[in-house]
């Protein structure tokens, strides 16, 4: 080897032999200096009517971005909840100059977008149809017509979707935590029902409109190619005629965290998971010195798929899929929110880790390495997030709504990494109350409840969060599953005219989104049956049965059904199946009282030859079936799906639901009775599977 070389690697390693002396790997090295950020420039200035307009130039694409946003109070809807959330949808249908189908064609036509909500109006476009798509923008800020016509198809929108609510565990929860953190009486406890809605006029809408839509409080930023010069030709041209307005200020209570911890069941009968939720109001103000330590300390605790709550309940536990929590900062009230879905079974145990994990990061002070991995996964999302335009267009607006430091975003690294331990219990001490909170759980009330009142005080609510008693489980010492199901063929007509039916047509009609669904079900005793749904006039499924054999067929498609469906179809086929539970094998079991809708209802789990379970429910008080339960399995595990029955009317000497509820994937529909005829003569024919 050349001589200059050894020298050279000989230098090399007594140097670092030397230096490796020096160093004491007993201990982690310093972190280095936050990283330098370069937000990025932004300018801004004022048209003579108030309104604020922030500019932030990027070339990089030919495409331009505007919005609109209103900075005001919280307001109440008192009685009308849900008009807001209109606002934007009736602001987009039409002004008086254009229509809705105008507005939608001109905007389709220069490949732009345009949207609305009850704060504010967002445009982008290409830089060429820059002044087209701003006119059309401020055409639906300045002059919109609130067409009565689409404010009624949005609230009959707006009540399609409440009733799927109903049975949403996760929209009973956040209801019910909305109320109990806020109160009623506070704008973000207030809660949108199918009553508040059909209460909604168009004068609510035009009223708020007229009230708070003014520029003085008001932000246009404009984001993308375009410079200061015709940014401000722009703002002056299309918003410098917009009037200034009394915008009313308003102040509400503090709500408060609960003075000791309680649990509030929301009970939803035969549910196979349970929604927990952890929950408190916390005074945390946007850009306080407290805010991103205590950002940090969620982080640890819930705040991604790695924090502890996850890692808890999840990997070690295996009792959900994951489990967060957020600690939301806001200008009037934030709120603290850890939650999971988790098996019916292990309710109480998930329950007792939440409140582990809780107290455990009070009492004891995060490790070094632990706070420093969420530190860097946090500065490398912060980072990331510098790289689109629209971050700094958002940093320049909350820096004004919020009154926050000029350099609050430039010094955000330098803040984050100087978190310490000591940080995060201070902050854990501050906003983790294990002791006064509402924890908040929709289950099987009969199946959680016992476990769980071990843990706190546990008291009932429905999903509006009102307070109800507790479910009924006591049922009379000589009640039956047979004698619930006989009570139920004599409200309905009794053996005899159940028997005197030798064949039934029955037409259905639903609406879906705005399309006509129509079902025609025919059967024929003793046990032959057709069913075929249509939509818009299109045949979408069929499915028929001849007393032996069963055939689906779907968009033309025929579907193999293997035994166990065909089983199961024999029995459904049925008029009145229940009449016949016992010679064809159903075992059934009397579960218990249940709350269905308002009234209580006796659970009878009803189990066929095949296998399949579902549980049917019987009004006490008029022997009339109200509910059926199915369970389904999806990739999160498995769902329970209702069917209400509603709305009795007697044809024939038989009564029979004319309203029926039916699941649709995430939604329900409500199909209504067209016309029930019994013993008309149906051919054979008509239930042919070949």
């Amino acid at each position: 080897m050349n001589k200059r070389l050894i020298y050279l690697f000989s230098l090399l390693f007594l140097v670092s032999t030397q230096l490796s002396a020096q160093i004491d790997r007993t201990k982690a090295p310093e972190p280095g200096p936050a990283p330098k950020i370069n937000l990025g420039e932004y300018k801004s200035f004022h048209l003579k009517n108030g309104l604020q307009v922030f500019v932030v130039e990027n070339h990089k694409t030919p495409r331009v971005s505007l919005q609109v946003a209103l900075d005001r109070d919280p307001v109440m809807e008192g009685e009308k909840v849900g008009y807001l959330s209109m606002v934007g949808s009736l602001m987009r249908a039409g002004t008086t100059n254009r229509t809705k189908e105008q507005l939608d064609e001109e905007v389709d036509f220069i490949g732009g977008s345009l949207s609305a909500s009850s704060t504010g109006v967002y445009a982008s476009s290409l830089t060429k149809h820059l002044d087209k798509i701003t006119e059309l923008m401020s055409d639906v800020l300045l002059h919109p017509s609130f067409p009565q016509e689409e404010l009624d198809k949005e609230v009959k929108q707006t009540i399609s979707a409440l009733a799927t609510e109903k049975d949403d565990p996760n929209a009973m929860g956040a209801n019910v935590r909305a109320v109990l953190n806020f109160g009623k009486d506070h704008p973000y406890g207030e809660l949108e029902t199918e009553e508040t809605v059909g209460k909604i006029s168009r004068d609510d809408i035009l009223n708020y409109y007229k009230e708070y839509l003014h520029p003085e409080k008001s932000y246009l930023i404009i984001v993308g190619d375009i410079n200061l010069k015709n940014a401000k030709k722009l703002a002056k041209k299309y918003f410098g005629g917009w009037e200034r307005g009394n915008i009313p200020s308003t102040t509400y209570h503090e709500p408060k965290a609960p003075a000791s911890t309680k649990i509030a069941i929301v009970n939803k009968p035969g549910a196979v998971q349970s929604v927990i939720g952890v929950t408190y109001p916390v005074q945390l103000k946007p850009g306080s010195e407290d805010a991103i330590k205590a950002s940090v300390m969620n982080s640890v605790l819930g705040g991604s798929f790695s924090a502890r709550l996850s890692q808890n309940l999840r990997e070690d536990k295996g009792f959900t899929y994951g489990s967060y929590s957020s600690l939301s900062s806001d200008r009037l009230v934030g709120d603290f929110n850890a939650s999971a879905s988790v098996r019916t079974e292990v309710t109480d145990s998930a329950v007792v880790e939440f409140l582990y994990e809780l107290n455990r990061i009070r009492d004891e002070k995060v490790g070094e390495e632990e706070l420093k991995k969420v530190i860097s996964e946090m500065t490398g999302s912060f980072a990331r997030s510098l790289e689109r335009p629209q971050t700094v267009a958002r940093f320049a607006l909350r820096t004004a709504m919020y009154n926050l430091p000029e350099d609050y975003y430039e010094t955000y690294l330098q803040k984050l990494g100087a978190v310490t331990p000591e940080d995060i219990q201070e902050m854990a001490k501050k906003y983790i109350l294990p002791n006064n909170a509402n924890i908040v759980i929709v289950g099987d009330a009969k199946k959680i409840a016992p476990g769980l009142e071990k843990i706190a005080e546990v008291k009932y609510y429905d999903m509006y969060g009102n307070e109800v008693e507790a479910p009924k489980t006591e049922l009379p010492a000589d009640l039956t599953a047979e004698k619930v199901l006989l009570d139920y063929i004599n409200a309905i007509g009794g053996v005899e005219a159940i028997k005197a039916i030798k064949d039934s047509k029955v037409q259905m009609k639903a609406s879906v989104q705005g399309m006509e669904l129509e079902m025609n079900f025919i059967n024929k005793a003793p046990n032959k049956k057709s069913s075929v749904t249509s939509m818009n006039g299109m045949e979408l499924q069929k499915q028929v049965f001849d007393g032996e054999n069963g055939v689906m067929i779907a968009r033309g498609q025929q579907i193999p059904m293997d035994e166990n469906q065909v089983k199961d179809l024999s029995i459904d086929a049925l008029f009145v199946p229940e009449l016949e539970y016992e010679a064809l094998g159903v075992k059934t079991s009397l579960q218990g009282i249940e709350r269905v809708a308002d009234s209580d209802a006796y659970a009878v789990e009803v189990e066929l030859p095949s296998g399949t379970v579902s549980i049917h429910y019987f009004d006490v008080k008029s022997g009339l079936k109200v509910r059926q339960q199915s369970s389904v399995k999806t990739d999160q595990g498995e769902m329970t799906m209702n069917t209400d029955l509603e709305n009795y009317k007697e044809v024939g000497g038989i009564k029979f639901p004319y309203t029926i509820v039916i699941p649709m994937g995430p939604q329900k529909v409500k199909a209504e009775v067209v016309d029930v005829k019994f013993n008309t003569g149906v051919s054979d024919e008509v239930f042919e599977t070949k």
